[in-house]
């Protein structure tokens, strides 16, 4: 088990202005995240500091390690494969959206190989209902609606069994839990935590192999650990103005690697260190294996 002592610094130099979605990926042993307004992939080998930076379309909302050498990528009304060896796109399938207002956001791989990714509405005016919501790619391409009451979707991830998938509001400041079919529709939708109490909206999360869920208090600038009965176990504070999402990876999935803004469309970091990637080490569990999209 990690030390009691929890040690936060700042890895590399990028600034990214909206600094999004990292992600283990183990083959590569290399940290994956994305500059989502700018529609950067980053892609860092913390071993030897290596670091590429790819551009793709922008905006992007979310990654995952794919099968090869690629990363599946949330753009911004359908999906793609992002192959690192070829530098090529491939589109893989959209929404059937073409809304202006509305692009995908967060996303994350199930234990099946499917991309569940959830959409933003923005510019939505009060009482009126929400566009998009959130969907689930298969690897052969084909896009399923899960839900369409979503209005900003960010941190979605799973219990260690698979079988709990946890999505926040990040407007409502809510983190829903439902009963996960990998092939059947959601079911048992319910509340997991509130975020008012924290002056916050929830936005990236993780669960770890304890099954707590890590989520980040974007605009208190912390990590909430919550059990899996919902109740808080700890807060970590974090040395930058608006930290956004984070992943497990690195040995044994011991260190937290958090992004953070440095100007976005609605927030503008106060600090030098804004837009930096960061690792945390020292935490009370480690993660779980990074699930691979399987197309």
């Amino acid at each position: 088990m990690p030390s009691s002592r929890i040690d936060i610094r700042r890895v590399g130099a990028t600034r990214d202005q909206l600094g999004e979605s990292p992600c283990w990926d183990a083959e590569a042993q290399a940290l994956c995240w994305i500059d989502a307004l700018v529609g950067t992939v980053h892609r860092r080998a913390p071993a030897t500091g290596a670091l590429s930076s790819h551009p793709l379309p922008a905006p992007l909302g979310a990654i995952a390690p794919a099968q090869g050498d690629a990363v599946v990528v949330a753009l911004r009304h359908g999906f793609g494969r992002y192959d690192f060896g070829t530098r090529e796109l491939t589109l893989l399938g959209d929404i059937g959206l073409s809304d202006a207002d509305v692009r995908l956001n967060d996303g994350k791989c199930d234990a099946a190989g499917n991309f569940v990714a959830g959409t933003m509405h923005m510019n939505r005016p009060e009482g009126t209902p929400v566009r998009g919501g959130l969907y689930r790619l298969r690897p052969q391409g084909r896009v399923e609606q899960l839900a369409d009451d979503i209005g900003f979707a960010n941190g979605p991830c799973f219990s260690p069994d698979g079988r709990t998938l946890y999505l926040a509001d990040s407007l409502a400041r809510v983190i829903w839990a439902y009963d996960y079919d990998p092939d059947g529709p959601l079911s048992g939708k319910r509340c997991f935590v509130q975020t008012d109490g924290f002056d916050s909206g929830p936005d990236g999360a993780t669960v770890d192999a304890e099954g707590f869920v890590w989520s980040v208090l974007v605009r208190a600038a912390q990590l909430a650990r919550f059990s899996p009965t919902g109740e808080l176990e700890r807060l970590v504070p974090l040395p930058l103005t608006y930290p956004t999402s984070l992943c497990f990876g690195g040995p044994g999935y011991a260190q937290l690697y958090v992004t953070s803004i440095s100007r976005s469309t609605r927030l503008e970091g106060r600090l030098p260190q804004d837009g930096g990637l960061f690792v945390v080490e020292g935490l009370p569990a480690v993660g779980l294996p990074t699930q691979r999209f399987g197309g």
